[in-house]
């Protein structure tokens, strides 16, 4: 089953995948309102859940095995949906597991060292998950596209030549394998919206006074240069989809179809991994043996001296749900 479960989401994600080499023109090659034969969005919803569900399991499996830890970094235009997908993939997962880090205009401080550093700060552990709200790729998307940001770094003139967006895309491709030789698995999705997409959704920023605060006048300054992006974003992808750290194209104009396809992305990376609970050994077992008969032997009179295993031997866990006796789930709490 595990194995069908599978093999399924690697169907359903690999239409959105950048194959390594391939040179991508972006409004040409992937199109935002793809929806993979879906023709209900009740349907998504109940794809969602089970992604949700599945990412709440492999995550406690991560956080557990304390080996490998997982990178999601989110790129997208303005409106492009990125806190909603934060929002919905990780609602069932251990808050404790995940860390989102969003990047702003670079601080003082952070101008101060190498565009990779501040990033490299934000990393997540072992056994966690962490989210890039716009990551690294800033550095050849938006300081690509307003020249004025790469002037604020102050790079020495000798290194500030036509080369330095291609030296860019390799310091990041070794920088990720380095990661990925290291236990750390990389996920990058681009959601990709259209630009009449765009404009809807800046219209209902207007209209909605609960969303006002989410419109900057700055927004509309960015559309304007639309097509620059869409060359930028373009050949990003065509330089940096790699082997160990491929991206992964996601048509966003549909909501609930882009957080579909960013929950399958992300699991579909845990599975591959295939974190494990540890096993401990068998003095540790005996000794927990003998720590289940103290407690059952405090259980006060006419209480059950082990309440779950009951459960469990009545084909209930402790959630309700079915389960299987003698295994508990190895949940959180």
């Amino acid at each position: 089953m595990a194995d069908d479960r599978a093999e399924r989401i690697a169907e359903f994600i690999r239409p959105l995948r950048v194959e390594p080499g391939r040179r991508v023109h972006l409004a040409e090659d992937f199109d935002p309102r793809y929806k993979a034969g879906i023709r209900k969005k009740k349907e998504g919803v109940e794809l969602l859940r089970t992604g949700v569900e599945l990412l709440a399991d492999y995550q406690r499996r991560l956080a557990a095995q304390d080996t490998y830890g997982v990178l999601v970094c989110l790129q997208a235009l303005d409106a492009g949906g990125k806190d909603g997908t934060i929002r919905h993939v990780m609602s069932g997962v251990n808050p404790q597991g995940v860390r989102v880090s969003s990047f702003k205009v670079p601080s003082a401080e952070e101008l101060d060292h190498d565009y990779l550093w501040r990033y490299t700060c934000r990393l997540p552990g072992r056994g966690e998950i962490g989210i890039f709200n716009r990551s690294h790729y800033e550095e050849v998307l938006v300081v690509r596209v307003r020249p004025e940001n790469l002037d604020r770094q102050r790079l020495p003139d000798s290194v500030r030549g036509p080369d330095v967006w291609e030296r860019r895309y390799r310091a990041i491709n070794d920088w990720e394998r380095h990661l990925t030789d290291n236990g750390f698995r990389i996920v990058k999705l681009f959601l990709n919206l259209s630009k009449e997409e765009q404009r809807i959704r800046f219209l209902k920023r207007i209209d909605v006074p609960e969303r006002n605060w989410k419109f900057s006048p700055a927004d509309v300054r960015e559309r304007g240069r639309w097509d620059d992006y869409q060359r930028a974003f373009s050949q990003m992808l065509s330089a940096t989809s790699t082997e160990w750290a491929p991206w992964y194209v996601v048509p966003a104009d549909r909501k609930w179809f882009a957080r579909v396809c960013a929950a399958a992305v992300v699991a579909h990376t845990l599975i591959e991994i295939n974190p494990q609970y540890p096993q401990v050994s068998d003095e540790t077992r005996r000794g927990l043996a003998e720590v289940r008969r103290e407690l059952e032997r405090e259980a006060p009179k006419g209480a059950a001296p082990d309440p779950y295993a009951e459960l469990v031997s009545k084909g209930k866990s402790d959630n309700g749900k079915p389960g299987k006796k003698g295994k508990h789930s190895g949940g959180n709490g």
